[in-house]
């Protein structure tokens, strides 16, 4: 076996076909965009690359033919106890002696830069994307979301990476009543007249990513490792979103005018793209506006929910997600609600989550492997 780099453009098809074959017989596989996974290896499009270095390689068995893949990642504002790089975008048929050779690889490949542990299978950028492996729950992944067969599970664990946090994804009905303390929780601060929640509308973009930056820089900046977001970097999101953006799904909730609470939600994307092979050119892109127009989305995801601390505890989290269930249920439009996973090292978020009446629909696993074996192996922090 061989590690061949990817720099060619033959090279990076090759890349996107070892997944096309691994999973050429799993009928839950969606195929991302190409272009999605390739924006991660283009340093004028993914600015980690300002920070850190990123290489992927292919892996050949001695006939030439390529059995796995994987990329390996510095970036050195990922701070941990110990100088920690990542590996990604993992794919490999079932075989722990070409899992291994890959990991090896990737390993002297860390070392060489000064690193003591890595991390994966996560993503050269931030954790909304490719970050985990699916552990429980192989079924048909959310956009911008890792799957893998179950056999991965025994690669990793057998080479010797440990289970750093998990993360759990949760689900509902739409049509699902939520439990009574919700409502009663709602009617307490609808009754006061300084409180009001609205959808965002797309025609005020601006004021809602205003209204966005400011609620999350309160609740989660200088928390947990959090970081600030400048203004800038989420108007620059919002208007990407906009165009598949059901204004219906997503909430503000505010007090006396000022924002203090999220709730962002989207149509699973994955339901458009599992129809464009993977490609999203003039022709994709038409059909994409027709399935939106016409077709059926039966599921719409959670990215970020928010409550600035002041007003955490009071009953804000049951207002803002009934005044959106009064709107999204009547619509019928979606049958399925899904969360975008939460870190088991985050307690708080998921007693929310399960308070709603959901129940876990899959589980994704951050691993961590430390180079000295004989070091204590500590486990994420809890939140």
């Amino acid at each position: 076996m061989q590690m061949h780099e990817v720099k060619t453009d033959t090279d990076k098809q090759a890349f996107l076909q070892v997944a096309i074959d691994i999973y050429k017989n799993d009928p839950n596989w969606i195929r991302p965009l190409d272009k999605d996974i390739e924006e991660v290896f283009d340093p004028a499009k993914n600015k980690f690359f300002k920070r850190g270095e990123c290489t992927r390689w292919l892996l050949k068995d001695d006939s030439g033919k390529n059995i796995g893949r994987i990329a390996a990642f510095v970036n050195r504002q990922y701070k941990q106890t110990q100088p920690t790089g990542g590996i990604g975008f993992f794919e490999c048929i079932n075989d722990q002696a070409a899992a291994t050779f890959m990991l090896d690889y990737c390993k002297q490949w860390l070392q060489e830069r000064g690193m003591e542990a890595m991390d994966g299978p996560i993503n050269f950028g931030e954790r909304d994307k490719w970050w985990g492996l699916v552990v429980d729950g192989f079924y048909s992944p959310l956009y911008s979301m890792n799957y893998n067969p179950p056999y991965y599970v025994q690669l990793l664990e057998q080479y010797g990476f440990k289970t750093y946090f998990n993360q759990v994804c949760f689900g509902m009905k739409v049509k699902a009543t939520l439990d009574t303390k919700f409502y009663d929780r709602h009617a307490r601060i609808a009754a006061d007249p300084n409180y009001r929640a609205e959808m965002i509308r797309k025609a005020n973009i601006e004021k809602y990513a205003k209204d966005f930056t400011y609620v999350y820089n309160k609740a989660w900046a200088g928390h947990g490792g959090g970081k600030s977001l400048e203004e800038k970097q989420v108007q620059k999101m919002f208007k990407t979103m906009k165009p598949v953006m059901d204004e219906h799904l997503t909430w503000f909730a505010y007090y006396k005018d000022e924002p203090i609470a999220m709730w962002v939600n989207l149509p699973d994307l994955n339901q458009y793209f599992k129809h464009m092979n993977g490609q999203f050119g003039i022709l994709q892109k038409l059909r994409f506006l027709l399935l939106q127009r016409f077709g059926k989305c039966s599921r719409f995801v959670g990215l970020v929910f928010g409550i600035i601390p002041d007003f955490q505890g009071k009953g804000v989290d049951a207002y803002i997600i009934v005044e959106g269930a009064k709107v999204i249920q009547p619509m019928a439009r979606y049958d399925d609600y899904e969360m975008q996973w939460i870190g088991d090292f985050n307690p708080k978020m998921i007693n929310i989550a399960e308070s709603l009446g959901t129940t876990r629909s899959r589980t994704l696993r951050t691993y961590r492997y430390l180079f000295d074996r004989e070091k204590e192996f500590v486990r994420h922090p809890m939140l």
